[in-house]
This record gives C-alpha cells, sequence and structure tokens, in this order.
C-alpha cells in the first residue's frame, strides 16, 4: 500500500482540519449535553489511515496528541517520520496479526483490538522484549475488541469468551486492561448495539474496576455511542475528509 507524504496546500489545509476540528468538537458537547455527561470525559481519536503523516503534523500544531492508525506498516512509517513529536500517542485501532507484535510494539501506545489469548500472549512477550532493550519505558495500554456479530473479518473476541480473555491480560506482566471496544454490526441499529456493548462493558468493569475504557462510535454514530457510554470516540471521515486515493 502505498500512501501521500506530503500535503500540498498546507495552509488551506490547515483551514479545512481546524474548521472540521471545531465542527467535531462541538457536535461532541452537544451529545454529552444531550444525555447529561460531561464533554471532559469523552476523548477524540483522530483515525488517520491514508492520510500523510504533514496532515497529522498539522492536527498536533492543532492541539491534538493521540492518533489512531488501522495498519501497522503505515502507522510505523509516520512514527518514524515524527519522531520528533514526542508527545504523539500512537492508537493501533485495525486487526493484529501476532507476528506483527515486535514491530507494533516499538511504536503503538494503546491496541483497541485485542480480541484472542494468542494476541494477548504475543504483545505481551513482544512488551517484555521491548521494555528489556529500551525501546519503550511503559506497558502496553489494551482495550480488548468485543465481537457484535460472528463476522470474522471485523474481528472480535465472542461475548461469552470476553471474562477468559480479560482475565488472561490482566495476569501478564507488559500488557495493561484499559477497556473495551467494538464496530457495530453492518446494517445494525447503532443504539441496540451500543446499548449491548454498554452491557458487556459493565460487566467487565464488574470484575476488572480499572478497565474504564469504551472505544466506540465513529463519524456516522459517535452520538449513539456517546449515548450509551463511550469515552473514545474514533473519527476519521468528518475530521480528515475523504480519504486520499490510494493503490495497493
Amino acid at each position: 500500500m502505498n500512501w501521500p507524504v506530503t500535503t500540498p496546500d498546507t495552509d488551506a489545509r490547515v483551514a479545512e482540519l481546524d474548521a472540521n476540528l471545531r465542527a467535531l468538537l462541538a457536535r461532541i458537547d452537544a451529545a454529552c449535553a444531550a444525555t447529561g455527561r460531561d464533554p471532559a470525559t469523552v476523548r477524540l481519536l483522530p483515525v488517520t489511515k491514508y492520510f500523510p503523516a504533514s496532515d497529522i503534523e498539522l492536527l498536533h500544531r492543532l492541539g491534538l496528541r493521540e492518533f489512531g492508525e488501522s495498519k501497522a506498516q503505515e502507522a510505523g512509517a509516520k512514527a518514524e517520520v515524527l519522531s520528533d513529536l514526542r508527545d504523539i500517542r500512537w492508537h493501533l485501532i485495525g486487526r493484529v496479526q501476532r507476528n506483527k507484535a515486535r514491530q507494533v510494539v516499538r511504536w503503538a501506545d494503546t491496541v483497541h483490538s485485542v480480541d484472542s489469548e494468542r494476541l494477548a500472549t504475543a504483545l505481551d512477550r513482544a512488551v517484555t522484549v521491548a521494555l528489556e532493550a529500551e525501546e519503550r519505558d511503559a506497558p502496553l495500554r489494551v482495550l480488548i475488541q468485543a465481537g457484535l456479530d460472528s463476522d470474522p473479518e471485523r474481528g472480535g473476541a465472542p461475548p461469552a469468551q470476553l471474562p477468559a480473555l480479560a482475565e488472561h491480560i490482566a495476569r501478564s506482566s507488559a500488557l495493561r486492561l484499559v477497556g473495551l471496544m467494538a464496530i457495530p454490526p453492518l446494517g445494525a441499529n447503532p443504539d441496540e448495539a451500543f446499548a449491548r456493548l454498554a452491557e458487556l462493558h459493565a460487566r467487565l468493569r464488574a470484575d476488572h474496576p480499572d478497565a474504564t475504557e469504551l472505544s466506540a462510535g465513529m463519524s456516522g454514530d459517535l452520538d449513539s455511542a456517546i449515548a450509551h457510554g463511550s469515552t473514545c470516540v474514533r473519527v476519521g471521515t468528518a475530521l480528515m475528509g475523504t480519504r486520499p486515493i490510494t493503490s495497493g
């Protein structure tokens, strides 16, 4: 996969991103107000996959510090290009192959898509090696991805497997369980999907009180996700605009 490394008209792009960001933050504020929530309890995670590293640098100028990527190779390349921006925290929100664990833990602060004990074990081992090599200085924050449908391509652990997976992660030495993530099934009613996710999160927190994060909601359904307790909305299009044309 190839992606652009620069944005042509910097001034125009800054203005576009700034306007989109202001509108998006206003939308989050309104969604919080509608359900009596403090806007400070909902974080915006820009999803910057396929967009150039220069866009991330511009968003950094606008005050953003956390960025979500779906592809390990693309994210790693951007992290290297932007290594001078030491306060950036990278989130991997896409599926992770176990053989990419060693690569991912060199730059990732948080992985949102842990859906099996085998993947958790691979990440735990990779983080342990990275800590010993001083390639990172903290455990890897992980969220369990809950599967809300039976489509294996969308990832996610079946709800019945969540307690055992959570216990497995909690016992690991180099991972920190911080919450739950999910993507609604295609064509599903967002309110129904997020209500179910909220129930799963409540059960998780009953056994793991520190797993407070709920990563849910994207450009089209973040209002519903916030109404059902999301603490992190993963937004691409509403902030970044139309995805650039890519070639693979």
